[in-house]
């Protein structure tokens, strides 16, 4: 395992003045994988990313690794079969991060639960040797036993079947470590505002410092844009007048206590008022509800619940569980942007009908772009988009290995979200002290986000190092203070710069507790 570079460390590298094989702008889950495709096939490769590593979509999804069951009802059956394989070959190289989970559908009638199993019978089919375990019908008593907190009125009984669960922001540290084990630099807040271009191809990159300003320009062979939500504004940094590939959707969840739904089993409900599926999941001893789909016209950077998206997703919980959740059960809520592929029709059906198939663009220039997709085929995108960044860099022909490449922390048998770091985690101060007692955040886990993660901010480590923010912002809140203070050890930090950080992750609880004295959006 490669020593963790310093950040003054890989910055000196880019002051050198080296030309890059591959550099990728966005360190979500596209370009984080296609960081380690790259990486993996030799190539030189350097990731920049204006905020945080997985700071947008990619730490805000509803935690699954999956086909998706509604795109079966849209008939993208090669949508599904690929994600299948996917899941499977994630639950194979990373499965101290992503595990099976057991999904039940709630039908009200005979003929209902008969359609729902006829249609995750195809959904096993599909999957073939990918399969986790064969759906199956189950009578009333059934479903109550597996799903405890289900409203019995008007059960029929329910058709059970499996999937892929994992922590979003999790996975993307694990991608970044594997990228810097097998050679990539990657380094966060260092935002691109332009692209650098001889002979009208594109050749490089514009990047300054988000820390102290520092300007840099850096060389590649060929850039990827693998912005997530705002590729379109990196592909107007070369073309200012090229049309949109991206519409803009909002998604949000809302965070609860096991008791709305105990066990572990998951709810779906197959279709809500708004034409999606309503999923209420286990997750890290809480409940997630969701999502919503809303169409937005704007790319906020930090996009926040919006009133009638928070009371839907309570509505649609209160019809399907015993107890119905109110505003004040939120442990914390939060909304995210999905990159949908923009079509010729958009509009005429609104963005849950859209497809999260992915793209891969080329310009006259050479940007290539990764446009669309989800967490479950990320590898499947970086794949393609490395084939095709090669190609127009003129690369040396390497073949792809990450479908059978186990990720950074996982060994066949590790267990944790630490995996094989686990022992250089207990070996840090503070490995026995819990920061909250309702979190499982301690000490040492602050320091090893700080030491060898990337973490830059209260924020980084509240957020994605750790889950605190996502699971109980009111805990987390509680937090910012003593994990600022480890912070201000570790990085050096002025007392100017503390009270900056402090002030931000105080605001950004607020928002995730839906506080009132926060900023809020106004839906459109």
């Amino acid at each position: 395992m490669a020593n963790t570079p310093s950040r003054a460390e890989q910055l000196a590298t880019l002051r050198a003045g080296q030309r890059w094989d591959v550099l990728i702008i966005g360190g979500g889950a596209s370009g984080l994988g296609a960081a380690v495709d790259a990486a993996a096939r030799g190539y030189s490769t350097l990731l920049l990313e204006r905020g945080d590593y997985a700071s947008g979509t990619s730490s805000r999804s509803t935690k699954l690794i999956h086909g998706g069951v509604r795109y079966l009802r849209q008939g993208d059956l090669g949508l599904v079969r690929h994600a299948l394989i996917e899941r499977r070959r994630l639950l194979a190289n990373a499965g101290h991060l992503v595990h099976p989970l057991p999904f039940v559908i709630p039908a009200r009638s005979a003929w209902q639960r008969l359609y729902y199993g006829s249609g995750l019978k195809l959904y096993d089919l599909l999957a073939g040797s990918s399969n986790l375990a064969p759906s199956r019908l189950l009578d009333r008593r059934q479903t109550l036993a597996a799903l405890p907190g289900l409203s019995p009125l008007g059960l029929s009984g329910g058709v059970q079947y499996w999937d892929g669960q994992f922590d979003d922001a999790r996975l993307a540290i694990a991608l970044l470590r594997t990228a810097g084990d097998l050679g990539a630099s990657c380094l966060n807040y260092l935002a691109v505002s332009g692209l650098l271009s001889a002979g009208g191809k594109v050749c490089g990159v514009v990047a300054e410092d988000g820390e102290n300003g520092e300007r840099f320009e850096l060389s590649a062979k060929v850039v990827i844009n693998a912005t997530g939500v705002y590729v379109d504004a990196v592909r107007r940094f070369e073309a200012p007048a090229a049309s949109p590939v991206l519409t803009p959707s909002q998604g949000i969840h809302l965070v609860l206590d096991a008791a709305f739904l105990p066990g572990e089993t998951a709810l779906l409900i197959p279709e809500t008022a708004d034409g999606r599926v309503m999923f209420a999941i286990p997750w890290q001893g809480k409940v997630l509800l969701g999502t919503t789909d809303t169409e937005r016209d704007d790319l906020p950077d930090d996009p926040q619940p919006f009133a009638g998206e928070v009371d839907f997703l309570l509505q649609t919980a209160a019809g399907v569980l015993a107890q119905a959740p109110q505003r004040a059960d939120i442990r914390s809520a939060f909304a995210g942007l999905r990159p949908l592929l923009h079509p010729d029709d958009a509009g005429k059906g609104g963005t849950a009908a859209l497809s999260r198939e992915h793209a891969v663009l080329v310009s006259a220039g050479g940007l290539v772009t990764v446009a669309g997709g989800k967490w479950t085929t990320y590898r499947l995108m970086a794949e393609q988009v490395v084939d095709r960044a090669a190609a127009v860099g003129q690369l040396p022909a390497v073949p792809c290995t990450t479908a059978r490449l186990k990720l950074h922390g996982w060994n066949g048998q590790a267990s944790g979200p630490y995996g094989t770091d686990a022992p250089l985690l207990a070996a840090l101060p503070g490995h026995d002290r819990l920061l909250h007692p309702d979190l499982t955040l301690t000490e040492a886990m602050v320091r090893f986000a700080l030491r060898h993660e990337g973490a830059r901010t209260i924020e980084d480590i509240l957020a994605r190092r750790h889950r605190a923010l996502f699971l109980d912002a009111r805990a987390a809140a509680a937090c910012i203070a003593p994990v600022g203070d480890i912070a201000a050890e570790e990085l050096g930090l002025s007392a100017e710069r503390l009270a900056a950080l402090v002030r931000q992750a105080g605001q950004r609880a607020r928002q995730f507790r839906l506080d009132d004295s926060a900023p809020a959006e106004t839906q459109r």
